[in-house]
């Protein structure tokens, strides 16, 4: 390759990233002149992975931690202040396109499950988690879920039956799956959960039964629940004040809330999980003292950035960022230390010494997690999602009900993951995106 041509190749790859690796470190920092001359170096070295090509992409993995070693000593940074630079870095080359799924991942994640070509995109991500949204129906009507004047539901008559919702589960299951959740609406006023979990804890090599749950009507109904096979459980909870809950969901139940999450200890969840969306103005000042719920307890409380939905009037004044919340809890609590996290995992987890629980954030606004997603989404009317901001979907429901095959329906459930994209568009894209609202697609 001529010089000209190589120098200008290199350039084009490489200086809007260097210039991005410029761009967090001084959000973090306040710059100063010595600051300014040191950063020139470690640039170099974040970068150093661009350089050798998206083939050897999966190398550069393999230097995260020295990195946010040499970060932490250059400036005596925090292991998460160093975390968010190195997210924010290898996040962007992959919705660049710059890189593909590493090798190492798929690896080893062929070794833990061997997958179905089904479950595979373009991208060579592997596809092992379904979320499946039993219903519309909700006993909350929570502002970032719900417009104020309600949504149409879809007929019952057209949302999937129980023999339904088991069929496409066990064709998921038994191609690589092997961890369901269970979403709505509110998945707990199902008439039918229990038989539901029963039957979908009994699929041969299934793992994971999980539940997202709004903790209304949880604590009466958890004890059967658990019996009959579910192993993991999320309850949502947005604010520790009772006035503050009631203007938030438009309905009453504080307490029984705080109720599920109490239950869910006792019977030896490990962890609960609590997830509450943050938003400015509203709960933001609570980020504390919902960390102070994992001191004595087994709890991981996952704080969430507002995400755009149709009808919640999404801003982006409301939105509080990763960094922000990170430096909340980091000002407050002493210890706080990034755990090592699979690379599908869609939280940034974070131990703190002395407590007994675990703080998470889910940054899907900020820092998106798109080069490791791993899951599908089946929402109530049997329409497959392959992206939560994503406006495709592709009916199964349909199908079966035209009395198509297995060997059909696998065609039509690979076809749709082959056309995922290899990330969601940014924040301000998805805003102006059109999508269904939070209560359609489940949480």
């Amino acid at each position: 390759m001529p010089f000209r041509e190589l120098t200008s190749s290199v350039a084009l790859y490489f200086i809007p990233k260097l210039a991005k690796s410029f761009f967090y470190l001084f959000l973090i920092f306040k710059p100063n002149l010595g600051f300014i001359i040191q950063l020139l170096p470690l640039s170099l070295l974040i970068m150093r992975p661009y350089l050798s090509g998206a083939s050897n992409w999966h190398l550069g993995f393999r230097t995260f931690t020295s990195v946010k070693s040499k970060l932490k000593s250059h400036f005596q940074l925090g292991t998460y202040h160093s975390q968010i630079l190195t997210d924010n870095l290898v996040e962007d080359s992959w919705s660049k396109g710059y890189a593909t799924m590493p090798e190492k991942i798929q690896e080893d994640a062929m070794k833990d499950d061997p997958v179905s070509n089904m479950l595979v995109d373009s991208f060579g991500r592997l596809h092992t988690y379904l979320r499946i949204s039993l219903t519309e129906r909700c006993n909350l009507r929570c502002q970032y879920c719900m417009p104020a004047e309600g949504v149409e539901l879809t007929p019952s008559s057209l949302v999937m039956s129980q023999n339904e919702i088991i069929r496409i589960a066990n064709l998921f299951v038994s191609s690589g799956v092997n961890k369901i959740r269970l979403t709505g609406g509110e998945p707990s006023i199902r008439k039918d959960i229990e038989e539901i979990c029963s039957q979908l804890s009994n699929l041969k090599g299934l793992k994971t039964l999980a539940m997202t749950t709004n903790g209304l009507a949880l604590a009466r109904k958890l004890p059967k629940l658990k019996d009959c096979g579910l192993n993991l459980l999320n309850i949502s909870l947005d604010t520790l004040v009772p006035a503050k809950f009631e203007f938030m969901t438009r309905r009453k139940g504080h307490e029984r809330v705080m109720e599920s999450i109490y239950k869910a200890v006792d019977l030896g969840y490990n962890p609960v999980k609590v997830n509450c969306v943050v938003m400015r103005g509203f709960n933001d000042d609570e980020i504390c003292d919902f960390v102070e719920l994992t001191k004595d307890k087994p709890i991981n409380v996952r704080f969430i950035e507002f995400m755009p939905f149709d009808g919640n009037v999404w801003n982006v004044k409301k939105l509080v960022s990763y960094a922000e919340m990170l430096d909340i809890v980091g000002k407050r609590f002493t210890g706080l230390q990034r755990i090592q996290d699979h690379p599908t995992e869609t939280a940034k987890n974070f131990t703190i010494d002395g407590h007994q629980g675990t703080v998470s954030f889910i940054t899907s606004m900020t820092n998106h997690f798109c080069s490791g997603c791993n899951r599908l989404r089946l929402l109530a009317d049997g329409n497959l999602k392959v992206c939560l901001f994503g406006p495709s979907e592709v009916s199964l429901r349909d199908p079966i009900r035209d009395g198509v095959d297995d060997n059909e329906l696998r065609q039509i459930i690979g076809a749709a993951v082959k056309r995922k994209k290899a990330s969601h568009a940014g924040m301000f894209d998805i805003a102006k995106t059109p999508n269904r609202p939070m209560i359609h697609i489940g949480g």
